[in-house]
């Protein structure tokens, strides 16, 4: 029997009062799922080549590509509304008009943030894990996204190609999905990846109810047993990079860090009084 990570236990959550009810909602959580993965290999495959066709420049065929994906993602939110999986409260949606050449940083609680936050963001980027190249979404990440397992300067590389074209490029400084228990350590990539493309930081808090069926380690085959998923994406002040111009770079990583960390948390302790 495999091990779970204490962090990440779901042992304290109640049983389903309606056990039909419940099979529902995981049947229609896997069938989400399935259509998600079905429609980002077409995507992949045979919408992109089409538009490469049509869009023959690399700067012109990408912005396509991204605001072509942020309506999909638009649409399957809208398919997870109408299957009664989901509920979805996004504030400050303002801050994100008209944004350019920032880095989103947002905690991570589960499988469906980078969904989210592409959603309402037509010109996103996103640094992902090397793990998806794997799954059905290859040929999407391959035309569009970064993978976390390049090394360091090619990541640094790719990640400043894309903020000089105007695209804003979304990390999850926790490497990981954030555990149900217990904090995981915000990494310091995003920042030196700020600090070295000058570029400024937009942190998201991404909260709501519990997302067991979404979070790491968790069955397939599960759901919040009490409720559908209830999403509230706030969208918080902007971190100016020039507040850190006067100091070194290590150091510099270190303070925005924590500084991202910090908004995050405050807002995490407001909205639903998690500790973050």
């Amino acid at each position: 029997m495999k091990t779970i990570d204490p962090k990440y236990s779901h042992a304290e959550l109640p049983r389903a009062k309606n056990p039909l009810l419940h099979f529902y909602k995981c049947f229609m959580k896997i069938f989400c799922i399935f259509f998600f993965g079905t429609g980002g290999f077409l995507l992949g495959l045979l919408v992109f080549p089409v538009f490469k066709i049509i869009f023959i420049k690399r700067k012109t065929f990408k912005k396509a590509a991204m605001a072509f994906t942020s309506a999909t993602f638009r649409f399957f939110i809208v398919i997870m509304r109408l299957t009664g999986c989901l509920r979805l409260k996004i504030e400050g949606r303002e801050k994100l008009k008209e944004l350019k050449s920032c880095i989103i940083v947002a905690n991570h609680p589960s499988l469906l943030d980078v969904v989210f936050l592409i959603s309402i963001i037509k010109n996103a980027d996103c640094i992902v894990r090397g793990g998806l190249t794997k799954t059905p979404l290859v040929f999407v990440i391959k035309h569009l996204y970064i993978v976390n397992t390049l090394g360091t300067e090619e990541m640094m590389e790719l990640s400043k190609a894309s903020l000089d074209t105007g695209t804003n490029l979304i990390i999850f400084p926790e490497g990981t999905r954030t555990p149900r228990h217990g904090l995981n350590p915000y990494k310091r990539g995003a920042a030196r990846i700020a600090l070295r493309t000058k570029s400024d930081i937009v942190p998201v808090y991404i909260g709501g109810n519990d997302k067991y069926g979404l979070g790491k380690h968790d069955p397939l085959f599960s759901f919040n047993p009490t409720e559908i998923y209830r999403y509230h994406i706030k969208v918080l002040d902007k971190i100016p990079i020039s507040d850190f111009a006067d100091e070194e770079e290590q150091i510099a990583a270190r303070h925005l860090t924590d500084r991202i960390h910090t908004q995050i948390a405050e807002a995490a302790l407001k909205t639903d009084g998690k500790i973050l």
